[in-house]
């Protein structure tokens, strides 16, 4: 099969011949029909994921069509499926209480497997998969990929945003235009926060009330003065200082930060400024990916036509285009998320 190699840290990534993956008992082989290139691969491509070394295939934001089924997988050969990019285990207490992301046991394509920037991937554990819906593009599927899940179950899973509160979003590439898009269709007032004209231009045509540019001074007090004393909740996507703080700062007393943007390994540990946690009495929030039950919810809300997420996806590239895509976001990225449907270019 053909696919995208990581041959070294920050180099273009290789196309390669590799054999096709083996069927696992429990999960199948997908011919990959499209796979979103996430700021999380970025992160990879950088050296700067544990598990990630060279020879690596990076790629979790998939869906795809089973050509292959293992002997205790509940899939049929020609079934089209989407991923959650955390494949839990099913049995340990946290998946047994819903909470399946805190998996001890998790699987990551893309990460701790083998990913999708290939023709084919194997998938283990299936029952984490989720029937396509045939409304639904596979160009789209991917670009929900783990940017909408993990903005949905932000939203609605761990910070319980609701209609009429002002939601800040701070980084409005994948994962902030979701936030927007999601943010607007639950009935919150939405604020996004960026540097690129072009992406805050975006965000107002998605439903964003506001906008704010970082460049031209205290983000955070923009917020505040715009949002009339702060915003209820506010949503970080990027995992820089910089964002984190604004993010946090920007909120009304009580307020919610969650974090949704993953930091670079120098940003693991930040400052921040705990005396506005103390004296607002806010909440901090983590988050990462969303548990597999949950997808009906989320595919449900596309289905029935209450939101349109399809502005997310700006362009569909072949897979040797990949490399360009991870360097371009070592800067501000231009707007939209980009998706691989041809595998053979």
């Amino acid at each position: 099969m053909r696919a995208a190699v990581l041959a070294e840290f920050r180099a273009p990534l290789v196309i390669e011949d590799r054999p096709e993956p083996a069927c696992p008992e429990d999960g199948v082989v997908l011919r990959v029909l499209a796979c979103g290139v996430c700021r999380s691969d970025w992160h990879g491509w950088t050296g700067e994921h544990r598990l990630v070394r060279p020879g690596h295939i990076l790629g979790h934001e998939y869906c795809g069509e089973v050509v292959e089924a293992g002997l205790r997988a509940r899939w049929a050969v020609g079934d089209r499926v989407v991923a959650p990019f955390i494949l839990s285990c099913g049995d340990c207490p946290a998946c047994r209480a819903g909470e399946s992301t805190t998996c001890a046991d998790q699987i990551v394509p893309g990460f701790s497997t083998q990913g999708a920037f290939a023709e084919y991937v194997a998938v283990p554990r299936g029952h984490n998969l989720a029937r396509l819906p045939e409304a639904l593009s596979p160009t789209l599927a991917a670009g929900l990929g783990c940017r909408v899940t993990t903005v949905w179950q932000a939203l609605t899973g761990r910070a319980a945003l609701k209609p009429g509160e002002w939601l800040a979003v701070h980084g409005t590439g994948g994962i902030g235009l979701a936030a927007v898009i999601l943010g607007q269709a639950m009935g919150a007032r939405v604020v996004a926060v960026d540097v690129v004209p072009e992406k805050l231009e975006l965000a107002l045509q998605l439903g964003a009330e506001a906008v704010v540019n970082a460049r031209d001074g205290d983000a955070a007090q923009a917020v505040r003065d715009l949002t009339g004393g702060g915003a209820h909740l506010s949503l970080e996507a990027l995992g820089a200082p910089v964002t984190v703080d604004a993010s946090i700062r920007c909120l009304r007393p009580l307020g919610r930060h969650v974090q949704v943007g993953l930091p670079d390994l120098k940003d693991a540990r930040m400052e921040i400024d705990m005396m506005a946690v103390y004296s607002g009495q806010l909440s901090l929030f983590g988050t990462r990916g969303m548990p597999a039950w949950r997808y009906p919810s989320l595919l449900g809300l596309i289905e029935a036509g209450r939101v349109d997420l399809s502005p997310l996806v700006s362009r569909e590239v072949p897979l040797s285009a990949v490399s360009g895509e991870l360097a371009a976001m070592d800067g501000p990225t231009s707007p939209g998320a980009a998706v691989v449907t041809d595998f053979r270019a």
